[in-house]
């Protein structure tokens, strides 16, 4: 997979900016969006920079379907307001994401925790 041009992370992580600011300063109204504490660890743009896939996560993993469907009902305001913010030609179509990172990252720690990952890391330092 190619890597993102330097364009695109640059406007990726403007967006990315102004849009934990919006929800860290409760700039969206919705009671589902209020209740969560939500991050947003990365937006990743088309080459184009037409869309923008923005993965955000609640905080403690609950209720993702329940954000996700509350951003959605407000995309059509948030990305107004990001196209207002940030300074790009064309106002990007936005398209929100559970990033699935954090979910990885625990699966593999869980998978080192195990007796036989244990065992063979043990033998190797032996050796």
């Amino acid at each position: 997979m190619k890597g993102q041009s330097q364009r695109q992370l640059r406007v990726g992580e403007l967006i990315r900016h102004e849009l934990a600011a919006m929800l860290s300063r409760g700039d969206i109204h919705d009671p589902v969006i209020e209740a969560h504490t939500i991050t947003v660890p990365e937006v990743r743009m088309s080459a184009d920079l037409r869309l923008a896939t923005i993965y955000v996560m609640p905080l403690g993993g609950r209720d993702e379907k329940q954000v996700l469907d509350a951003l959605d009902r407000h995309k059509r305001c948030l990305r107004g307001e990001i196209a207002r913010r940030v300074n790009v030609k064309f106002a990007p179509e936005i398209r929100f994401r559970i990033d699935e990172r954090f979910e990885e990252a625990e699966r593999i720690e869980k998978l080192l925790r195990t007796p036989a990952v244990r065992r063979d890391l043990e033998t190797d330092r032996r050796e």
